[in-house]
């Protein structure tokens, strides 16, 4: 049987259907979580300060490991690392649902996050390998419309499995779906070509790679809450960043390095990934403080609030496929500025939101964020991952899916630093509602102009293999 489909003139589409279901398990997972916190930390004892480690480990471990497993699909094989990132995330998933303490809990969520992080890093490469220039959009456009589904679905069926079965139930739900997609990849994705064995693995520039990320990052998002001058922080940042530095002194040298940092000479490769941090950056400004305004300024009810959050992933997942398939026709240039060019006309919309608005008066804004986003991530992902050769898919994907977490992260550590900065206060009192939408309102503002940047320099990618040309 598989072997009919491996021969089947449909065989890629086949593979894309594989690819999903990791997608689809690592998005779901990133969005199903944060509904049980509440009732995770009243079950394990926990405190805020511990309990929110839950999430930040699994970040900065997935964010930190990306471009080396990257990397480690180049030189052993995609469909190796990609499937046995299924028996990690699915071991990691099994182990977090038995948990009987905090820090159980904290450490399997790393080792989930070193399979999601395996998942993660290879799925644009396979896609890209196996589909021609001119349906590439199209397939990264229909794993968009996965991304999107996955977080739309984490929190309904999150918190309808709590209802029903308990917190635990957040991460058996993974157990069928990782069993499925490991055997799913490993019958169905094309077998790993010959590797070149006199390539070797870059040791000392993962280890400083991964310690400078994590450094880095863990001073980002614990900036606002330990201090941005706290001795902890500047350790953190100032380590980060020396790591780091001396990690790129390495790649320099170095034979066969993990990044090759030539890739960043490649005009697509360098404006997609800046562009896409920076859309990132904007996205997750309004990301983090809407709720709160949803909540505490306009007193609006929970399932309220789950209609407008809902409306940017649906609006998404509907775009996407639309402006891949369109971007491998017409190319990426238009359609990537002008996503960025509605991101900013978006919170342009929400910074002129005032403190009585209606239901019908805050969805527009969250319409015109999931169209542009829909219309830019899918034809900027093809044109990143079609300016490489095939040989560093891998690490391109990984490089690729780091821009986006680290995008994530500096935006909600911007947003949040420059909210409380203007006095702004995520429980306002009833004589600080004026001072909460001045601070929205200015946080709004600087993410519009992040998104403005974003699109200039969109413009100035180079288009890429467009209907009709041969495939490398």
């Amino acid at each position: 049987m598989f072997q009919d489909i491996r021969q089947s003139a449909n065989y890629r589409w086949y593979v894309l259907a594989s690819v999903s279901i990791g997608t689809f398990m690592a998005t779901l997972d990133g969005s199903i979580v944060n509904v049980g916190m509440p009732t995770i930390a009243g079950q394990l004892h926990s405190q805020l300060s511990i309990l929110q480690w839950v999430v930040t480990a699994y970040l900065l471990t997935i964010s930190s490991l990306l471009p080396v497993f990257g990397r480690t699909a180049d030189l052993l094989g995609r469909k190796k690392v990609y499937s046995l990132g299924f028996v990690i995330f699915t071991a990691g998933s099994a182990l977090c649902g038995l948990a009987q303490s905090i820090w159980f809990l904290v450490g399997t969520r790393i080792l989930q996050a070193v399979g999601a992080s395996m998942l993660m890093s290879n799925s644009a490469a396979i896609i890209t390998a196996i589909f021609p220039p001119r349906e590439r959009g199209k397939a990264l456009g229909l794993i968009g419309t996965v991304v999107a589904l996955g977080s739309l679905t984490g929190p309904a069926l999150g918190g309808l499995l709590i209802a029903w079965a308990g917190w635990r139930s957040i991460f058996s739900i993974n157990i069928p779906i990782g069993i499925i997609g490991y055997f799913a990849a490993r019958l169905i994705l094309p077998a790993d070509a010959p590797r070149d064995n006199r390539e070797t693995f870059d040791l000392a520039g993962a280890v400083l790679f991964t310690a400078g990320m994590i450094s880095l990052l863990l001073g980002i998002n614990n900036g606002e809450d330990w201090g941005w001058s706290s001795l902890p922080v500047m350790l953190s940042l100032v380590g980060g960043a020396v790591m780091l530095v001396a990690f790129v002194t390495l790649e320099r040298k170095v034979e066969h390095p993990l990044i090759d940092l030539s890739l960043f000479r490649n005009r697509p490769f360098l404006v997609g990934n800046l562009s896409g941090w920076l859309s990132f950056v904007a996205m997750f400004g309004n990301s983090m403080l809407l709720p709160f305004y949803l909540q505490q300024v306009l007193n609006y009810s929970p399932a309220q609030v789950g209609l407008v959050l809902t409306a940017f992933p649906l609006t998404m997942a509907v775009v996407a496929p639309i402006s891949g398939n369109a971007s491998d026709k017409f190319g990426p240039v238009v359609l990537t500025t002008g996503g960025l060019g509605l991101i900013a006309v978006g919170l342009f919309y929400y910074s002129t939101l005032p403190a009585t608005a209606h239901l019908y008066q805050v969805l527009p804004g969250a319409f015109l964020m999931g169209l542009g986003s829909g219309m830019f991530q899918s034809p900027n992902n093809s044109s990143v991952m079609s300016s490489v050769s095939p040989q560093k898919l891998g690490v391109a994907g990984g490089i690729n899916s780091l821009v986006r977490n680290v995008g994530m992260i500096t935006g909600i550590a911007f947003s949040v630093s420059m909210f409380e900065a203007l006095g702004g206060s995520t429980s306002p009192k009833p004589g600080q509602v004026g001072v909460f939408m001045n601070a929205y309102h200015a946080v709004m503002l600087a993410a519009m102009v992040v998104a403005l940047v974003a699109a200039l320099i969109s413009l100035n990618r180079k288009s890429y293999a467009k209907a009709g040309e041969p495939v490398r």
